[in-house]
């Protein structure tokens, strides 16, 4: 039985990316013809241009038409699509990069809550207000996923009030790697402990206390982080 086109091009695209995150393409390196690699890899050259196409994309290639294609540098040139390759290069959590997104988090989540306090309407408070009531019925026996939603509607609660476009796509972009990583990233674990940090939250931004806001904000990431970090190696 043939392997899909699309399965290929994914088995190639995974090869490239790790080949370029390694470094064994190094940045303004020329990658071999698109018909030497295709042979070497082994597989068809749609199935190559396909993966081309995606790391182009990504912005991890210079592709010139009637010229070679050069590698970029993806420090330079890479978002958060990259990001969510390095932290799971090996099939595991990488320690380092899960490190610096915990710190980003805790730094993004502290002004969100500045923004939101100065910015919120009388029923965002009220649905932050609901939220964190919600958060603290939470039983540190019910599933992770529970906290874990709860949390997520809360920030993105929190993003909405703010009125920023930009960290509301970003909640939208890790959606999916925090919920589908909860058992490596007990952010929410122990529910209990953390319900008083949600209401601090919710109340400082319903009174526009930006100070108290981002202050709780940062406390209570500051303490997930910890929690996080005391499981890595």
């Amino acid at each position: 039985m043939s392997v899909p086109n699309s399965l290929v091009s994914e088995q190639v695209f995974a090869r490239l990316l790790e080949a370029v995150l390694d470094g064994r393409y190094a940045p303004t390196d020329a990658l071999p013809s698109q018909r030497t690699l295709a042979a070497d890899l082994g597989v068809t050259m749609s199935s190559l241009r396909e993966a081309l196409k995606r790391l182009e994309q990504m912005g991890l290639l210079d592709v010139r038409h009637g010229d070679a294609t050069y590698v970029r540098d993806w420090r330079r040139h890479g978002g958060l699509d990259v990001l969510a390759h390095l932290l799971l290069r090996g099939g595991t959590l990488d320690a380092g990069v899960l490190r610096d997104v915990l710190e980003a988090r805790a730094l993004t989540l502290r002004e969100l809550a500045v923004l939101a306090a100065g910015r919120r309407d009388e029923e965002t408070a009220g649905r932050l207000a609901d939220l964190a009531t919600r958060f603290a019925a939470i039983t540190d026996e019910e599933p992770a996923e529970v906290a874990a939603g709860v949390d997520f509607a809360f920030f993105t609660e929190v993003a909405d009030a703010a009125g920023n476009l930009v960290f509301v796509l970003l909640l939208n972009a890790i959606r999916a790697l925090y919920f589908d990583h909860l058992a490596a990233l007990p952010v929410t674990a122990r529910p209990s402990e953390l319900a008083p940090y949600y209401a601090q939250i919710a109340d400082a931004i319903g009174a526009s206390d930006a100070t108290a806001a981002g202050a709780a904000a940062f406390e209570l990431a500051t303490l997930q982080r910890r929690r996080v970090e005391d499981l890595l190696p």
